[in-house]
């Protein structure tokens, strides 16, 4: 850098930060404070404005972590401020560093009937408050700051354990001291002085030393400088703007990149936070951007998360009524379509359909509207099943930016068409300056445009404006900054877009763009499909619970009309779809967070469990027979499936033989050995004689690896823990019996802090060894792993996904396979070579990694379950406690089998006494096709919907029949909108992995 060059860029930085943002506002004078420490959670605003204010503390500290106090500010505006905009500047301790992740409030004053009423959040990057856009001289100012103590979490020191994480632990002692509660003169000429110059000294640092353009700015910059009495800051800065002028006017190029600005706060509806106070955020947020929408006539601001308007609804209704008329107005909009940004590669298909049902029918129901596409910002990978379900669900398009994450791999795209596992496409956007917490910097601004993947073919990306994760959005100073990017040379422009509009253009210019196939996988936060256990258990299981409780009150409304208990349904989904959000489910929130999530989950599993009995009750009367309910509808399924019927006699008991210290069992389709050590030697597949367990190897091996990643504990595993690894295989005890005809072996062991009993398990007619595992976890910064060699020659494993599977290598030739060492699944991943394979299934577990291995020319294949994680941050319990886990492996298994094993593991079946069988609603024949979901249509018409798929990943052909009066079957979206060429009739033709959603009319 030239020495003129330096000197010029120091004085600008130096007058900038030291002058004239100082001088933004020129004069001060303190405000009357009074305050009240709520000794508890959160009051309504009306009850905090009738509290009793006291004195605020002398050393001015306040806030318990997780502490609400109340301010009352009372001051009167001096008469020598008349015609100045006086604002009431608002620092309740904050480092200027951080938004969302600290102390924060919301300001109110008195309506006219006394009522509270929000005007904004309050922030270290938004700490002025309106008083008077042109003061009177002698007004009395009331205002009411809801001031909200909570902890600094992670930016003071990353990723070091802390007890602040749940309110059972944290500190008593106040976190905060108020620095200002001012009434203030703000100047709007120094404050714009001060964009201009920010904006063209970032400008020029993106700019190529020498370019003629850089060089007029500093210039420029130089002359602003000369032009500026220091002492005289006010009265000088309309003179050191207009030497600003002839730069900021210089037109961009006509080619140059157009930034699509939307403002935006993306708000983690729980993280480093709890649910409680994300209900704060999201009012203290939106109350910040209708006030700015009022201010800046140009500017539109769009929030995703239906459950968190219904919060604002419901907790804050002065705030959503603000909400509503910028909606209406078009300013304020609700994009996504999701009841939440959750998280995609865990949830069930039919937890998927939800989320788009669920939010889209909130937004037509409160606003008259849809979204067009899917905004998804910050979820941690995405599923290759989304782009059917996108599409099916009436979406167009799909945003995210998540995937400029990845460690290892540039992804080469940021406008293309992304293909999913059936076939379907969805138009898709990253956007190139590589965030969603956009400030509009020359850096993020220059980013975008040197970035862009399709600069060759197309000149639009997104921009998501405004401080996000902890809330906040978008400041005066971002849209002051937009204004002066929307036509300057050397720079993107930058208009405020409604994303719709930006898609419809980014169609238009790429009519035929690069095409994407298979699963976003995101290379980084692979911890998230094991860490925090208990929060996935419970949630797969009322996953699991509400599909059987919407199928048998279903079966009991039209069969014997029963009341279907839609309100409680509805009720029990929106619970589990907010514990999908891509901080919760994923397990990277703090000890609080979970706590609550476990506890509220298991309260839906309870009562869903309730409904389904109550129905199951209602459908088989009062009698002596044993009938057994099947709620689950399975590749090999026949008759029965979704009904009732009495129970069959016991197969024939299994042998169980004792050999060597451990034992041999067999049925009539395997027979498994079990060492004395409890290691699963032998697993032979008796029809066509093959053993799944290479020979002097042992399946069913616990093994423990150090798991300290280089950041993000909770969310991270990094290639190197395998490095590091300890084999369980020693047992403290072995015992074998048979009982009830299953022969089961109990397994106790024991390792550093931590205890574990396992039951092995075969039943009569099963090809399923099943491990049940309760283990008493105690470790700190451990990976527990369970690992099953295979004489499997796979050169891939199929892993369960939403509504079918995706197939990955198990070879590393490139860099990305390499990259893709932990994957998920849902119930099963399956190994498998020509004629013969093994799958793994589980019942609340979702992370695998696989291994090949060579010994005498034959390759085997090892595929390892993440079971269990011990990270400290955010939570430093991690996962201590008692868990079960039950995960199986099936001998001679295909993606029929291995399917089906997963589904009856995961749903197992109802005896309930009573007359006489029930019979399904439906029965559905035909190869392959797999029934989802059985329920009455979410319009309450009394229709019955069903969702079926093709579950094998190839052409099927089958017919559905109903078993009640009705007026016909058509298909409808996967959110049951009518579609305007619907097939008709119950006869089924589906493509590989296909969906579809059938309406049948009630007569």
């Amino acid at each position: 850098m030239h020495d003129e060059t330096s000197l010029t860029i120091g004085r600008v930085n130096r007058v900038l930060g030291e002058r004239i943002r100082p001088a933004i506002h020129s004069a001060r004078i303190p405000l009357e404070v009074a305050a009240n420490q709520l000794p508890g959670e959160p009051i309504p605003p009306a009850e905090a404005l009738a509290l009793e204010y006291g004195p605020f503390a002398d050393d001015r500290r306040w806030g318990p972590a997780w502490g609400t106090t109340w301010f009352r500010l009372r001051g009167e505006v001096p008469a020598e401020w008349a015609g100045k905009r006086v604002e009431a500047l608002i620092d309740l301790g904050f480092d200027v560093n951080q938004t969302g992740f600290q102390c924060e409030g919301l300001a109110y004053r008195r309506g006219p009937d006394g009522a509270p009423v929000p005007v904004k959040g309050i922030n270290p990057r938004n700490q002025a408050v309106a008083v008077s856009e042109s003061a009177a001289g002698g007004e009395q100012v009331e205002l009411f700051i809801e001031g909200a103590a909570n902890p600094v979490i992670l930016d003071y020191h990353p990723f070091l354990p802390t007890r602040q994480g749940d309110v059972l632990t944290s500190s008593p002692e106040p976190l905060y001291r108020v620095r200002a509660l001012d009434l203030a003169v703000f100047e709007p000429e120094v404050f714009g002085l001060a964009l201009d110059i920010e904006v063209l000294l970032e400008l020029q640092a993106e700019l190529p030393e020498t370019q003629p353009r850089r060089m007029r700015i500093l210039q420029a910059l130089d002359d602003c400088l000369d032009a500026l009495d220091l002492q005289r800051i006010t009265e000088t800065a309309a003179d050191a703007r207009a030497a600003l002028v002839d730069v900021l006017a210089a037109p961009a190029d006509a080619s140059a990149h157009r930034i699509a600005a939307i403002g935006h706060s993306h708000i983690d509806s729980a993280w480093l936070w709890p649910l409680r106070e994300t209900i704060r955020k999201v009012a203290r947020t939106t109350a910040s951007m209708t006030t700015l929408l009022d201010e800046q006539p140009q500017y539109l601001y769009g929030m995703s998360s239906a459950q968190q308007y219904a919060w604002v609804k419901e907790h804050r209704p002065e705030v959503w009524e603000r909400i509503r008329a910028a909606v209406a107005d078009g300013r304020f909009l609700p994009i996504g379509g999701m009841w939440v940004e959750s998280d995609t590669v865990m949830p069930t298909g039919e937890s998927l359909v939800r989320q788009f049902s669920y939010g889209q029918r909130f937004f037509e129901r409160e606003f008259g509207i849809r979204s067009r596409g899917v905004w998804l910002p910050d979820s941690f990978g995405y599923s290759p099943a989304l782009p059917q379900l996108m599409r099916r669900a009436g979406f167009e398009w799909f945003f995210t930016q998540k995937i400029s994450w990845n460690q290892r791999n540039v992804f080469p795209h940021h406008t293309f068409s992304w293909e999913g596992i059936d076939g379907s496409r969805i138009f898709t956007h990253f956007p190139p300056m590589d965030t969603y917490c956009s400030s509009l910097s020359g850096m993020e601004v220059a980013k975008a445009a040197r970035q862009f993947k399709e600069n060759r073919v197309a000149t639009r990306s997104i921009a998501p404006v405004g401080w996000g994760d902890g809330g906040g959005g978008t400041t005066r100073e971002m849209t002051g900054k937009a204004q002066r990017l929307a036509n300057l040379e050397g720079s993107a422009r930058v208009d405020w877009v409604h994303p719709d509009d930006f898609f419809d253009a980014a169609k238009a210019e790429l009519p035929d763009p690069a095409v994407w196939v298979g699963e976003l996988y995101l290379e980084l936060h692979r911890g998230t499909l094991t860490s925090q256990h208990a929060t996935k258990a419970t949630h797969r299981r009322c996953e699991q619970a509400l599909l059987e409780a919407e199928l048998w009150s279903a079966t009991a409304a039209v069969q014997r009309g029963a009341t279907y208990p839609y309100q409680e349904l509805d009720a029990l989904w929106e619970q589990v779809l907010l514990h999908e959000f891509h901080d919760i489910l994923p397990g990277t929130s703090i000890a609080w967070v979970h706590r609550e999530a476990v506890a509220v989950l298991t309260e839906v599993l309870t009562q869903a469990q309730e409904l389904a009995a109550e129905a199951r009750a209602v459908l088989a009367g009062t009698g002596e027979v044993d009938l057994v309910f099947r709620p689950v509808h399975t590749p090999v399924d026949g008759d029965g499936a979704l009904g009732a019927a009495p129970a069959a006699p016991a197969g024939e008991a299994v042998v169980l033989t004792p050999k060597d210290g451990g034992f041999r069992i067999a049925n009539d389709l395997v027979s498994v050995t079990v060492s004395r050590d409890g290691l699963v030697t032998s697993a032979i597949d008796l029809a066509t004689g093959r053993e799944a367990i290479p020979e002097g190897r042992g399946a069913n091996l616990f093994q423990l690896h150090q798991d300290f990643p280089n950041a993000w504990d909770a969310w991270d595993i990094d290639r190197y823990y395998r490095n590091r690894v300890e084999d369980l295989s020693a047992a403290t005890s072995i015992s074998g019996a048979v009982v009830e005809g299953s022969a089961e072996i109990v397994v106790e062991r024991s390792f550093s802090a931590s205890s574990l009993r396992q039951t092995i398990s075969l039943a009569p007619g099963s090809r399923t060894l099943l491990l049940r595992n309760r283990i008493d976890w105690h470790e700190t910064e451990k990976l527990l792993k369970l690992a099953f060699p295979l004489d499997v020659f796979a050169r891939e494993t199929a892993a369960e996904t939403q509504f079918g599977f995706q197939r990955r290598t198990t070879h590393v030739n490139t860099s990305w396979e390499a990259a893709k060492f932990e994957t998920s699944m849902h119930r099963f991943v399956l190994a498998e070579e020509d004629g013969f394979g093994v799958a793994v299934i589980n019942d609340s577990v979702y992370g695998y990694d696989t291994a090949r291995d060579e010994k005498d020319g034959a390759i085997t294949t090892t595929v390892r379950v993440s079971l269990l994680r011990a990270p400290r941050f955010p939570d430093p319990d991690t996962d201590h406690g008692v868990h079960e886990i039950t995960v199986g492996l099936v001998v001679g298994a295909d993606p029929a089998i291995a399917t089906t094993e997963g589904q009856r593991l995961n749903a197992p079946h109802t005896v309930v006494r009573g007359a006489e069988p029930v019979a399904p609603l439906v029965t559905l024949a035909g190869e392959g096709i797999v029934i989802s979901s059985v329920k009455l249509a979410d319009d309450r018409s009394g229709d019955v919907i069903v969702r079926l798929y093709e579950a094998l990943g190839r052409r099927a052909s089958g017919s559905l029949t109903v078993g009640f009066p009705h007026g016909g079957i058509r298909e409808v979206s996967l959110i049951e909108d009518e579609l305007d060429d619907p097939r008709v009739g119950g006869d089924l033709v589906l493509r590989p992995f296909e969906v579809r959603t059938l309406r049948i009319s009630r007569r």
